[in-house]
């Protein structure tokens, strides 16, 4: 299975849901605008704050790599939708070329590793994310695509994160928003709390349960441990 392709595959079918289709022409179907380079730099500003960067406040607050994690995750989120954005208007190539010369990148292959990765120092790993936020001000161009993705997938390594935890963060969150909303998370009448866990322990124990479960698989395993 190409878990690059399954996770653009999954951000499409995401946006089709959240925005309407033909949100790749920039506006939703409530006619909002959309700007992902802005979606980028503000989750990433986000992310700074998983440091105890603050000269003059918290200045003993030690850096939270767990959401270090969940942040980069999110900011993938965004990068994959103005990848999207831009393969749709550029009509350039389909999501499955697109998916397998990003996987070629050196940057890609250097996630594809079985070996747990150590995180990078707080301040490179801080100049990094601010790459990324300068890389999201600058006007789009087939080098600036490319070069975010570089500078991303540069961010996953230097947050210990390989291609295998990105996917399975990734697809976590992406299906456990999935099964919120198809029962009853914006009615209010969702139960977050499963025999005495919460969904997120409960996804995270589905998957270490079964590490090569598919995203259908993993939305069967929490249908069948949901308690209503």
């Amino acid at each position: 299975m190409n878990k690059l392709l399954c996770m653009l595959e999954l951000q499409q079918k995401l946006n089709d849901a959240t925005n309407g289709t033909g949100w790749e022409k920039g506006v939703t179907k409530n006619g909002k605008k959309i700007n992902w380079r802005r979606c980028i730099y503000m989750e990433s500003a986000e992310m700074i704050d998983s440091f105890g960067w603050k000269h003059w406040k918290s200045i003993a607050q030690e850096t939270d790599y767990e959401n270090l994690q969940i942040e980069i995750v999110d900011v993938w989120h965004f990068v994959m939708s103005l990848v999207l954005e831009f393969a749709y208007i550029s009509k350039a190539e389909s999501v499955e070329e697109l998916a397998k010369r990003i996987t070629q990148t050196p940057e890609y292959q250097k996630l594809s590793t079985d070996a747990a990765l150590t995180f990078g120092t707080d301040d490179i790993l801080m100049t990094k994310i601010e790459n990324v936020m300068r890389l999201s001000l600058i006007p789009i161009t087939p080098e600036m695509i490319g070069a975010l993705i570089e500078e991303f997938f540069d961010l996953a390594y230097l947050g210990a994160l390989n291609a295998t935890q990105l996917y399975r963060l990734y697809v976590g969150k992406n299906i456990l928003n999935q099964f919120r909303q198809d029962h009853g998370y914006k009615e209010g009448s969702y139960i977050k709390i499963w025999n005495g866990l919460e969904d997120n322990a409960v996804m995270k124990g589905a998957w270490e349960a079964n590490p090569d479960m598919t995203p259908d698989d993993l939305y069967k395993a929490l249908q069948a441990a949901y308690p209503a």
